[in-house]
């Protein structure tokens, strides 16, 4: 059974669609294998951070960024949030959001929870 991944909100869904090109690329292929292999590939690709959230590892050309995700009931992967490093540390602003979006999914699902297939017509293929 493959894992479906959804966004947070739509404005998660558009940040990722934003991300330069090859760190979007690399976004696509981690994402492909996701659905297959399940949310943690492991290191460098993907980190679990405790308590259930995970970060995805993009280096590409234009920099470095992560992404931040978690897994719920029924092989679901949500994206919670993105940003582009720029400094060797994460941000502990960037840290705190996802953790609280993480709070949130545990409890209920967000509203505007887009539901996107990679790969697949109209979802995270547009980037």
């Amino acid at each position: 059974m493959e894992y479906t991944i959804e966004y947070y909100s739509d404005q998660v869904e558009a940040e990722i669609l934003a991300l330069p090109p090859t760190l979007a690329a690399r976004y696509l292929h981690l994402t492909e294998r996701m659905h297959t292999a399940g949310p943690n590939l492991g290191e460098p690709h993907t980190k679990a951070m405790k308590d259930g959230l995970f970060e995805m590892r993009l280096k590409g050309q234009e920099g470095i960024g992560r992404v931040f995700y978690c897994v719920i009931v029924g092989r679901k992967i949500i994206v919670l949030h993105s940003f582009i490093k720029k400094s060797q540390k994460t941000p502990a602003k960037e840290l705190t959001l996802a953790r609280k979006r993480l709070e949130e999914v545990k409890h209920h699902e967000p509203r505007g929870t887009a539901q996107k297939n990679a790969g697949e017509s109209g979802g995270t293929s547009r980037i």
